[in-house]
Formats: structure tokens, sequence, C-alpha cells
């Protein structure tokens, strides 16, 4: 029986990508794959839809949240959810296409392959990005810049949100004391598994900019990113202690 892969997608006013994503999604025939849409309460009716799409795809459930809490915190919420079901593989993906659907099978395949974390990854060889002007490029490349270089991880692409996980991964790096709401979330989940000593890869990826709907980066988030990185740095000593 193949082991139980839950793929993870926060969700919030995203219904114009919803059902055409997992259509994709499912048409890829992975074995054991179920997803778990965590929606927050999204005003557009995304959570309403993605309810009617469970009763057509058998291996699709819903998480309401009662309203936005943080990126983080919906993939935390994600992330328990399908560790009580039982998942022994956890992935997780943005609902707006700019993760390509068909990079899954290459995560699942890195992880059966002895990763132990799989990262989509925009700036390895044959990574790419497609439709950001050259302000947003420069910003990103900064940011993955100076959090490699501020925690020590020497990883190309800490601030990417397309990844795969296995269980005892997650269950190490203490869910319940993750620091980071927002898309700080990203880096501090892949630093605290660098510093528990697992295997990371990185997977070379395109990451398109959404083809509907509004971006939600703005300045807010990244100077909040460049101050919770220095924040994480300070609290390593203790993180490392408790996670080993």
């Amino acid at each position: 029986m193949p082991e139980t892969h839950f793929l993870i997608i926060p969700t919030y006013n995203e219904r114009v990508n919803l059902e055409p994503l997992l259509q994709q999604i499912f048409q890829l025939g992975l074995p054991g794959l179920r997803v778990l849409v965590v929606d927050d309460h999204s005003p557009d009716g995304t959570g309403e839809l993605a309810d009617q799409l469970a009763a057509r795809y058998p291996g699709l459930s819903v998480l309401h949240r009662p309203g936005k809490a943080g990126l983080g915190r919906a993939y935390v919420d994600g992330f328990r959810r399908a560790l009580q079901a039982g998942a022994g593989v956890l992935l997780q993906m943005d609902a707006d296409f700019s993760h390509d659907p068909a990079v899954l099978p290459q995560l699942v395949a890195a992880i059966a392959q002895g990763a132990d974390v799989a990262l989509g990854s925009r700036y390895v060889p044959g990574g790419r990005i497609v439709n950001w002007n050259r302000l947003r490029q420069w910003i990103s490349r900064l940011g993955n810049w100076y959090a490699r270089t501020v925690l020590r991880v020497p990883l190309r692409d800490l601030t990417g949100g397309f990844k795969a996980y296995r269980r005892h991964v997650l269950e190490r790096i203490d869910l319940d004391h993750l620091s980071s709401v927002g898309y700080n979330f990203q880096i501090e989940t892949t630093a605290r598994a660098f510093w528990c000593g697992y295997r990371i890869v990185e997977i070379p990826i395109t990451f398109t900019e959404r083809r509907a709907g509004r971006s939600k980066f703005n300045l807010g988030i990244m100077f909040e990113a460049f101050r919770k990185v220095w924040r994480l740095r300070r609290e390593r000593p203790a993180i490392v202690q408790r996670d080993v």
C-alpha cells in the first residue's frame, strides 16, 4: 500500500484558481495523494467552492479557519490535521499557479530517494522566475542572501513555499514553538530542519507570477521577514537544544 502523501494548500480569495489547480493535481495520478485545502474564511467563497469540489474528488478535504491569522498558522493547522490523519510525506504549495503542479512528482521522488526535505528552488541551476520585474527579483534574491548569511544555512531558496517533508521532520522541529506566522515561516521551517541535521535537496522550478487575483506580497511582509530573521538567529541555540 503506497505511503500517504498530504498536499497542504492554504487559500484566501483564490476561488478563480482553485478548481483548475485541483484538476491538474488530481490528473497527475500520484499514488496515495490526498489534498487538504486550508481556507481562511475567504470573502470570495473559496471555502464554499472547496467543499463542493470535495464531493467530486474523494482525496480532497477542507479545513475552514475563522479568518486570516497568517500563512504560517494556516500551514501549521494543515500539518497538524495531516499528521493526525497518518501522513507519511507532507507537501505544500501556493494556490495561485505560481507553483507548477507538474513538479509535485519530482518533490515526491526526491523524498523517496532519501531526502528528508525537498525544496522547489528558483535559484539553483535550471530554476527561474517568470513575470517578475527586476525590482521584485532583486528583493527576493537579496532576501535569500540575507537569510542564508545571517542564519548560516547554505541553501539557495530559503523563502520558497513549494516543499515536501518527511513526517519525522515536522514532528521534530516542533510546530508548537514556531515563531513565524507570515511568509518568514518558510525560512524558519527550513532553517530548523537544517539545524537538526536533516538532508535537504533543492529541485529547480520555474516560478510564475500568479495567473489571476492579487498578490499578497507587500513591503510590510518584506520588512517583517528581515526583522524576524535576526530574531530566529538569536533563538537558534535554544531551538537546537530543544529539537535535538
